[in-house]
């Protein structure tokens, strides 16, 4: 039942108001000063206020100001036998979302409280929705590591400092990368990502400066690049280390100059873009090798945050693992199961060569093929990592429907092949790969996003494994 309160100090008019909102069935609480009014709002889930401006104690201002403080959506109905338009006009300001005259009209009271109660329903589900839609997941842990990239956000992020984020793929470079964003000042503006391993080089610079009508064959029309879309915002350059020498230059020159110039353009055009890039590769190799320009590395690595792998810190491990948990169960509308003890160790065992990424695709994949508790009899049937490590001994322990499968049995057979873990990885990691481009009939980038890897990787896998598309 939706929770009115009543905060003025003379009796008549707390009756009279009390009377009118009960008998249209809202529950009405009373109290004739702003010091115990507080209280309740402290205490009680209210979802109105309605109060008087003239009291003792405390003036109805000062009530409202520390009531929105404490709950700042809860909505206010301001009332007073003396009111001017700069009364009205103060407590708007305030946050106020009316305000009425004494004696009030019944018919204004009634329409005003049901509009002002519908606004704050309005607000609380878009508060909601917004938490729901939104792609930014806490950053979860308490290892050092972790603590550490926390501050560093904390610090840098209200600046305009270029920020160079390094660590392994599905580390949670995107992560830190939007919470960079959402710190900053250019919060309201957009964050606009580039993953420059996925765009073939030739289309780099049409992606990130746009381009103009009949600039080459296929512009049929104008585009605006990525740094005018991210105009007062935030440009986010993914995987920057795969960026061809020619884009790199264009780069450079935008973020010395802050302006940009379309491919087949003339007009110059300033941009303000504060660019965090990232990477998983050694960038000073990178330089060495001649791949990627020490002036460009400079600028952009005003501020560098590595984020650690996974195996660096496993002692996040069980908070990962019981977030994604209740997160997936919540997607499927389905109980949250519990990881036992067990579980947990086994599954701080694996080599998380995917990181964060796969850690969530795994709890993902044994809350649909465990029972009502994950087990580590699950963890060593269900998680394809650590089948590799898993004596034969283990092994015996999985039940005998898993067992009897012919993958498994296959797998079992073939350990005495390979003379080391390594080898084994690799050969299973080349037929899982051969497989798949089978399936998608050799389409790499659709290939590249079911296995959840950069096409720059897959094309760099194909080549490790010599692996061919039969005529």
């Amino acid at each position: 039942m939706t929770k009115i309160l009543i905060i003025d100090d003379e009796r008549a008019i707390r009756s009279t108001l009390r009377e009118i909102l009960e008998y249209e069935d809202y529950k009405v609480i009373d109290t004739d000063n702003g010091i115990d009014g507080l209280a309740i709002i402290k205490k009680e889930d209210i979802d109105l206020v309605l109060c008087d401006i003239k009291m003792s104690k405390m003036d109805g201002m000062e009530v409202l100001t520390e009531a929105i403080a404490i709950k700042p959506d809860l909505p206010f109905i301001m009332i007073s036998g003396h009111g001017t338009i700069e009364t009205a006009v103060e407590a708007s300001k305030k946050g106020a979302y009316d305000f009425i005259s004494k004696p009030p009209d019944l018919n204004r009271l009634l329409i005003t409280v049901r509009n002002a109660l519908e606004r704050g329903t309005l607000v609380t589900e878009t508060k909601v929705l917004k938490r729901k839609v939104s792609k930014t997941r806490d950053i979860l842990g308490d290892s050092g590591a972790i603590q550490r990239i926390k501050e560093t956000i904390e610090r840098v992020a209200p600046t305009d400092a270029r920020v160079l984020i390094t660590g392994a793929n599905g580390s949670g470079k995107e992560l830190v990368a939007r919470w960079l964003h959402e710190k900053s000042p250019r919060a309201g503006a957009p964050l606009v990502e580039v993953n420059c391993a996925a765009i073939p080089s030739e289309l780099i610079e049409s992606e990130l400066f746009g381009h103009e009508k009949g600039s080459f064959t296929s512009a049929v029309k104008q585009r605006i690049g990525k740094f005018e879309q991210a105009h007062n915002g935030t440009l986010f350059l993914d995987e920057i280390g795969d960026m061809s020498l020619s884009a790199q230059a264009k780069v450079l020159r935008a973020l010395q100059e802050n302006k940009i110039t379309r491919v087949g353009g003339e007009k110059e055009i300033t941009v303000n873009v504060r660019v965090i890039a990232a990477t998983n590769k050694d960038l000073l190799k990178e330089i060495d090798a001649g791949n990627f320009r020490m002036d460009l590395y400079h600028r952009l690595s005003v501020i560098i945050i590595h984020v650690p792998p996974l195996t660096e810190r496993k002692g996040d491990i069980p908070t990962l693992a019981e977030h994604f948990c209740e997160e997936v169960c919540n997607e499927y509308n389905m109980p949250v199961k519990k990881i036992t003890v067990d579980a947990m160790d086994a599954l701080k065992e694996l080599p998380w060569t995917g990181n964060i990424r796969e850690l969530r695709n795994m709890v993902e994949r044994l809350i649909i093929l465990s029972d009502k508790s994950i087990t580590d009899r699950d963890v060593r049937t269900f998680a394809n990592p650590s089948l590799a490590s898993v004596s034969h001994e283990e092994v015996a322990k999985v039940d005998e429907a898993a067992i009897s499968h012919p993958a498994v049995i296959n797998l079992m057979t073939q350990y005495d092949d390979f003379s080391s873990f390594q080898d084994f990885k690799d050969h299973t990691e080349k037929e899982y790969i051969k497989y798949k481009l089978e399936k998608n009939g050799w389409n790499v980038s659709k290939t590249a996003d079911e296995i959840d890897i950069q096409r720059s990787h897959l094309y760099s896998k194909i080549e490790k494994y010599g692996l061919k598309r039969e005529s």
